[in-house]
């Protein structure tokens, strides 16, 4: 692992690095906040993490630069990790126009099966596996006490990660979130491509799909903006909403008069997420 960049904030440090991928078959980046008086190099007092999953055309560093979570991270004394979105390099495949929702960037954190996506498209496992044991063996993180969030296909990412691992999050949260990528076109696209025509193939990282045989409830909490422009055809929050009662799943559903897709949503409301987390780890 190597340090690219580190910078002061709030007391605590924004660090970012870059190693070599097992499971991607390539480099890859991420971004870590520190907290105040906590060492990298120190494991004798393990702290609280949050994963935060970014969306279409995000690195890990959007998040990092535009939310402004490092001032409550900062109090709370909890880490925040920011991976990127998908594999990046030479040789790993990308859509034949650069299209923005496929291929670099737009990841879709699932296992891709199907040529010539499957050798570095394995975001699903990086997230969930690769990306967790690097941290444990470098940074002082608790991963007892670990949760995970993200915005829009980064919201799909972690609604679909903790639905299948629950033993692994104390809570997630998401933030106009993709939440039925099989009745979108975001997610009729992406998962043609990443997992072939075999729509029951696309159930493992359908979130409304997932509710009807997830395990142990966790806490789950979804912000969306009302002015979102993709609200009506992308992100279908109704479909999980009506799932999440019919299956009695715990989730708080927030809609934001005025709010839009951006960013400055995300910096709206992120420390009512912070805190959430916070909860769930007390």
């Amino acid at each position: 692992m190597q340090k690219v960049a580190s910078n002061k904030s709030f007391g605590g440090e924004q660090l970012r690095y870059e190693h070599d991928s097992e499971v991607l078959h390539c480099k890859m980046k991420f971004s870590i906040y520190l907290p105040p008086n906590v060492s990298a190099t120190d494991k004798q007092q393990r702290i609280p993490f949050l994963v935060w999953l970014s969306g279409l055309t995000c690195t890990d560093e959007n998040f990092v630069q535009k939310a402004g979570a490092q001032r409550l991270a900062s109090q709370l004394g909890c880490a925040i990790v920011a991976p990127d979105t998908s594999p990046r390099g030479e040789g790993v495949a990308d859509a034949p126009d650069a299209a923005y929702d496929l291929g670099l960037g737009a990841g879709f954190y699932v296992n891709a099966t199907q040529k010539p996506w499957q050798a570095h498209y394995q975001m699903y496992s990086y997230i969930v596996e690769e990306l967790p044991a690097l941290l444990f063996a470098h940074f002082p993180l608790d991963m007892n006490r670990q949760s995970i969030a993200g915005h829009s296909m980064g919201g799909h990412g972690a609604l679909v990660i903790a639905l299948r691992n629950p033993q692994k999050y104390r809570s997630v949260s998401a933030f106009a979130p993709i939440c039925a990528p099989s009745q979108c076109s975001w997610g009729e696209k992406a998962l043609t491509a990443y997992l072939g025509t075999d729509r029951s193939n696309w159930l493992d990282y359908d979130a409304t799909a997932l509710l009807a045989r997830a395990g142990t409830p966790i806490p789950t909490l979804i912000d969306q903006g009302k002015d979102d422009q993709f609200l009506a055809e992308q992100l279908r929050p109704e479909l999980f909403l009506a799932e999440a009662k019919r299956c009695n799943w715990p989730v708080q559903y927030q809609a934001r008069d005025g709010y839009d897709h951006s960013y400055f949503f995300i910096a709206s409301f992120i420390d009512e997420h912070l805190r959430f987390h916070h909860a769930a780890w007390s």
